[in-house]
């Protein structure tokens, strides 16, 4: 990171007034957060910081301030919403740089101090300073901020940068998470409020890389009917779940579907995320119309007259839980053994798909683990949606695994029209703004390795350009790949660790069954038959469509 460093030093000497540079502090390849410096000219603008240790962050901002000769690291900091990857270092930040100034919208403003729960001073100081939606605001002569609603949480926003000279005006996005589609509680960005800003250069998430989801109502339909078979079965379900955003847009899922309206089951809400849902209720007045018409009429979470019932897991009820079938939120920090123990009805715990979430251990008897589909973020085609309705010059990619990442890098479909840039951490981007796109050469992506097939056993070699590739060392991390003949081709699929842990899966017994899994047209988890319904979706094993046709034995 030092020698790193040193080149984010050229982002302070003032060498040119129309140059624009992002240094990437962090990118969020795994889970260490989001924060970005950005110069645009004479100014420098520190995007998010979501940091858990802000020591090099620090060191360069005041080595960075020494060389400008600036009294400060940076010119202000704007946050793009609350969530701990792209804010919880704002208070170290704060204070280290007491006068560096910090802002955000006003929604994102009250929802940061969720971020400290722990903090053990009496009183987090309010160092977040609102600002409004869709208003321009003008912080230095000729460099203006303007926020645009992006989905994916309340208060999210994307920031919009202008900074203008004598000659032109340059401008940059950066989107922080968004979410086209309209969630239960958050209302979608608009890609008309943003369409024709004669954008130069986009900063925007790959979380799902080019992965494309089904309709989000198809979304909760899957995730409802398998919560309803595990209840059916005399299960309970364990819902893994980030604290703010997905766990309140779970339980309104819960409260709301018809497979549980009105039936007799307890959903226990412990943890970080009944403390979100609090937050919620006082951010009422902020949220989309039909969410405050819905309140005016019944409680939005906590109501234990109307069924299902919807309650803050007490102390005092915990040996209880479990005993008959229900259903439990609950953060990713908590400590599963709680609720799965031995000699207690059997569990199904559901984490979310994509996530950093690890469970490293195997749970008694009748526990089974599985993921599940909820998005908070743009799928690939949302992406790419985005990113041709902007038009930019300059397309940077972060929030997301390098292998995601290089997925979209690598779309000849953008490849063609735009720079892309895809840095890894402590890595300068020099952004060149110019009338003329040079296209850059498209990166080699196919490989030849050997295949020998010897009676039932076949040996697979790969090359060096496959077994160094980070795509393949997250796909193959557990060491055991399944490989199946399915026509003419060879399947590979890496072996998760949570498969490994869940020995007793349905995946060991769909053999025999009619489902996904066992037909001819799903091939890398997604649906390949042009008659199918599911036609080019990522499918889930276990499903089934008409259009089914069964692998032949041989």
């Amino acid at each position: 990171m030092s020698e790193d460093l040193s080149a984010s030093s050229r982002i302070d000497s003032g060498e040119e007034t129309n140059k624009l540079e992002c240094f990437p502090y962090s990118v969020h390849h795994k889970d260490e957060g989001v924060c970005l410096l950005v110069r645009m000219g004479q100014h420098r603008i520190l995007l998010d910081c979501g940091l858990k240790d802000i020591s090099e962050l620090v060191t360069g901002l005041k080595k960075s301030a020494k060389r400008g000769n600036s009294p400060q690291p940076a010119d202000l900091v704007i946050v793009s919403h609350a969530h701990p990857d792209h804010s919880r270092g704002l208070l170290a930040l704060h204070e280290a740089f007491p006068l560096l100034p910090i802002y955000a919208s006003e929604v994102t403003s009250k929802l940061l101090p969720l971020n400290w729960q722990n903090q053990t001073k009496p009183e987090i100081p309010e160092f977040c300073q609102a600002l409004p939606l869709r208003s321009p605001v003008e912080f230095k002569d000729g460099l203006v901020a303007e926020l645009y609603p992006a989905g994916h949480l309340p208060g999210a926003v994307a920031i919009l940068l202008t900074y203008t000279t004598q000659e032109r005006s340059y401008k940059l996005l950066y989107t922080g998470d968004f979410f086209l589609s309209n969630s239960r509680l958050v209302e979608g960005l608009r890609l008309e409020e943003l369409r024709g800003l004669d954008l130069d250069v986009l900063i925007i998430e790959g979380t799902y890389g080019t992965s494309r989801h089904p309709h989000r109502r198809n979304q909760e339909n899957q995730l409802a009917e398998r919560i309803n078979r595990a209840i059916a079965d005399r299960s309970s379900v364990l819902l893994l779940t980030a604290a703010l955003g997905l766990g309140q847009e779970l339980l309104m899922l819960l409260r709301s579907h018809h497979h549980f309206t009105g039936r007799d089951i307890d959903i226990w809400v412990d943890g970080s995320v009944a403390t979100g849902c609090d937050a919620y209720l006082e951010l009422l007045p902020h949220l989309p119309p039909s969410v405050q018409n819905f309140a005016r009429h019944q409680p939005l979470f906590w109501d234990e007259r109307v069924r299902p019932r919807v309650r803050r897991l007490q102390p005092e009820y915990r040996h209880t839980v479990g005993n008959t079938p229900c259903i439990v939120l609950t953060d990713s920090t908590t400590d599963l053994d709680e609720y799965c123990q031995l000699g207690m009805n059997s569990w199904l715990i559901l984490s979310p798909e994509k996530t950093h979430i690890e469970l490293n251990k195997a749970y008694p008897g009748q526990t089974s683990v599985e993921s599940y589909l909820l998005a908070q973020h743009s799928d690939g085609p949302g992406t790419t949606q985005l990113i041709h309705n902007l038009r930019p010059q300059h397309v940077i990619f972060v929030h997301g695994s390098p292998g995601y990442l290089a997925d979209l890098t690598s779309l000849e479909e953008l490849q063609n029209r735009y720079h892309l840039h895809s840095p890894a951490g402590g890595t300068l981007v020099e952004l060149p703004i110019g009338d003329t796109f040079l296209q850059p050469a498209a990166p080699e992506t196919n490989y030849e390795g050997e295949l020998t097939e010897l009676g039932t056993v076949i040996t697979i070699t790969l090359p060096d350009a496959v077994t160094a590739d980070p795509r393949w060392q997250q796909f193959g991390d557990t060491g055991l790949i399944e490989a199946r003949w399915q026509g003419e081709e060879l399947v590979l699929r890496g072996l998760s660790q949570r498969e490994l842990l869940n020995q007793n899966s349905d995946r060991f017994i769909w053999s025999d069954v009619d489902c996904c899994c066992t037909c001819k047209h799903q091939r890398g988890q997604r649906c390949w038959n042009p008659a199918s319904p599911l036609y080019n979706f990522k499918v889930t094993l276990e499903g089934y469509c008409p259009a089914f046709e069964r692998l032949s034995d041989g």
